[in-house]
């Protein structure tokens, strides 16, 4: 185990595995959190808002990653694991054949061999996770919606989370938790949300009639 610190702790690759674990603690902080109804992504915004038409070369590069398409947590993750493992193997081959390449010029070869994964990567991901939000749909247009408990049970303590699907598609992962006079509400159970307070929705059970309606529309 020493041999392996003092591998991760090298000069020539310190900046991959704090890179590497940072990645590590975002993803173990995300994880709790969204095990008490909670998402960090939430105070880094769900996705990144770049300007298009904007000849700003910075904007050109987080458009070509696609920071649009996901949310920032994620692509922040993904940025970080993949220079990291960019990092460890250009300096695993340059030690291969006995040399050695200077942390600034690692480090800057890394970033570049990161930037086209990272948008082949994020590319593929954004394809496959659903849409949390979406910006052409207002949350105050929730309330009256049925979803379904997806982080649980809802209470009165400690939040949850629901899903529900908009008109145009897009999933969306809300807090919520039940209302004052609900009696606890499982996971997989379908709700109502019937108000929205500074912190989450509130939600009931949902009515059999307004479940059987949300199937048939969505057959």
């Amino acid at each position: 185990m020493s041999a392996l610190t003092d591998i991760l702790l090298a000069p020539d690759v310190r900046p991959f595995a704090v890179a590497a674990a940072i990645m590590m603690a975002l993803g173990g902080i995300e994880l709790l959190a969204m095990l008490i109804g909670f998402s960090l992504g939430e105070l880094f915004g769900k996705e990144v808002a770049v300007d298009v038409d904007s000849g700003d070369g910075l904007g050109g590069l987080f458009l070509w990653v696609n920071a649009g398409r996901l949310p920032l947590l994620i692509l922040i993750v993904l940025a970080l694991g993949v220079f990291s493992i960019a990092g460890f193997f250009l300096q695993g081959l340059a030690h291969g054949v006995g040399i050695s390449i200077p942390v600034v010029i690692a480090a800057i070869a890394a970033a570049g061999v990161s930037l086209p994964a990272i948008r082949v990567t994020s590319r593929g991901i954004a394809r496959i996770i659903p849409r949390d939000e979406t910006y052409a749909v207002d949350q105050a247009d929730f309330i009256g919606q049925v979803a379904e408990v997806s982080v649980g049970p809802l209470d009165q303590g400690l939040p949850g989370r629901v899903r529900l699907k908009d008109v145009f598609g897009n999933w969306h992962s809300l807090v919520a938790r039940a209302s004052p006079e609900s009696t606890p509400l499982p996971v997989g159970a379908s709700v109502l949300l019937v108000d929205r307070d500074a912190k989450s929705f509130i939600a009931i059970s949902a009515p059999a009639d307004l479940i059987a309606q949300q199937r048939s529309d969505r057959a």
